[in-house]
C-alpha cells in the first residue's frame, strides 16, 4: 500500500502539547494507523519513549478509550495509560508498549504460539469474571445493524441485488445470544492488537484498540481471537483454546456458549466483509480487500454450523460461489 505522506506529518499543535507536558524537543516518528481516523506517532527522548495518538475530535471521541484503559488497568490488565491529554485537539500521549506485536512476532517465530494464545484466553476468562465497564450494551439492534453491512456494502460492490429475507434469516439467531450476564467486549481482540511485554502473569500481553467496547456476550472476543482475519489459527489451536476458556469458567452452559460462539463468529466475519468493502468504496482504502478471500473461507465454514441453518439457506440461494471470493478494486 502506498504511503500517504500527509499521514506521516504530526498534527498541528504537537510541539506545544509535548512542550507543555515535559516532552519538549522529542523526536516524533510515524507509527501505523488503523481503519479509523486515528493516527499514531512514537515520541522519543533519550531514555524514554511514548506514543502520541492523534484522534481528531470532530471524527473520534477519545473519552471511551481513556475510561476503558483505566478500567482494564484497575482490574490488573496491561492497557496503555494516558501520560497527557488534550481532548480539544484530540491529542493523547500514551505509554509505549514497544514493537513486539503478537502477529508479526509469531510469523517470525511460532514456537510460543500456544503459550501466547493461552494467556490471551486466560485474560478473557478473568475479564469476564468482572462486571462490564460503563459502556453501551451490545444489543440485538446492534447485531442486526452490523449484519446489514454485508447487504448494504458487499452485495452491491459484488454486483448483486439484495434478495428478500436477509434480515429474517438472522432473526431466529439473536435470542440464542440472550440469557448470559454481559461482560466487557473489547470487539477487536486479536493478534494484531496484542503486544508482548516484559511483565508477569496476565500483564504479559498488552491490550490495544478497545475504544468501541460494549457490554455483550463473552463468546464475541473469543471468536475475534480464534477466527483471526489477519492470521491463520489452526483448527486444533482453536479447539484447544475454546476448551481452555470453557474449563476456566465453571458453571458455564457449554452447549449454549458454543452455539453463541458459532453465531458470533459468523456475524463478525460477515459484518467485516461489509466493513472492508465500505473502506474501499467509501473511504478509498482498497488494501483491506486482500482479506476478503480469507474471510470467505471462514464464513463458508461458519455457515456449516447447525445453528446457522437459516442464514446458510439464504446465502446458498442468493450468493453464488462466484461471488464468494471478494470484491476487486478497480484497475
Amino acid at each position: 500500500m502506498a504511503t500517504n505522506l500527509a499521514s506521516m506529518i504530526p498534527p498541528p499543535g504537537t510541539g506545544a502539547f509535548l512542550n507543555a507536558h515535559g516532552w519538549g524537543g522529542a523526536a516524533v516518528r510515524p507509527l501505523a494507523g488503523d481503519a479509523s481516523f486515528r493516527r499514531y506517532f512514537r515520541v522519543e527522548l533519550p531514555g524514554r519513549t511514548a506514543v502520541l495518538m492523534d484522534a481528531p475530535p470532530d471524527k473520534e471521541d477519545s473519552r471511551p478509550f481513556l475510561a476503558i484503559s483505566r478500567h482494564l488497568d484497575a482490574l490488573g490488565f496491561s492497557a496503555p495509560q494516558a501520560l497527557a491529554v488534550d481532548l480539544a485537539q484530540g491529542l493523547v500521549l500514551l505509554e509505549d508498549f514497544g514493537d513486539a506485536r503478537v502477529n508479526p512476532l509469531l510469523a517470525d517465530d511460532p514456537s510460543d504460539e500456544h503459550a501466547i494464545y493461552a494467556t490471551a484466553v486466560d485474560i478473557l476468562a478473568e475479564l469476564h469474571r468482572h462486571p462490564p465497564a460503563d459502556v453501551p450494551p451490545y444489543s440485538e439492534a446492534e447485531y442486526r445493524r452490523e449484519a446489514r453491512l454485508f447487504a448494504d456494502w458487499y452485495l452491491p460492490a459484488a454486483g448483486l441485488a439484495e434478495a428478500p429475507g436477509y434480515d429474517a434469516a438472522w432473526a431466529p439467531l439473536w435470542p440464542l445470544l440472550a440469557g448470559h450476564p454481559p461482560v466487557l467486549v473489547l470487539r477487536d481482540y486479536h493478534a494484531d492488537n496484542l503486544m508482548l511485554l516484559d511483565r508477569p502473569g496476565l500483564r504479559r500481553l498488552g491490550l490495544l484498540d478497545y475504544q468501541d467496547a460494549l457490554a455483550g456476550h463473552p463468546a464475541y472476543d473469543l471468536a475475534s481471537l480464534l477466527q483471526d482475519i489477519r492470521r491463520a489459527v489452526s483448527p486444533a489451536l482453536e479447539a484447544a483454546m475454546l476448551a481452555r476458556y470453557v474449563a476456566a469458567r465453571p458453571g458455564l452452559d457449554e452447549a449454549a456458549f458454543r452455539t453463541a460462539y458459532a453465531i458470533l463468529a459468523a456475524q463478525r466475519n460477515i459484518k467485516i466483509l461489509g466493513v472492508f468493502t465500505r473502506l474501499h468504496v467509501r473511504d478509498g482504502k482498497p488494501a483491506y480487500l486482500r482479506f476478503h478471500p480469507r474471510l470467505w473461507d471462514m464464513v463458508n465454514a461458519n455457515l456449516a454450523h447447525p445453528a446457522l441453518a437459516p442464514v446458510r439457506a439464504w446465502f446458498d440461494a442468493h450468493v453464488p460461489a462466484s461471488a464468494r471470493h471478494g470484491v476487486k478494486a478497480a484497475a
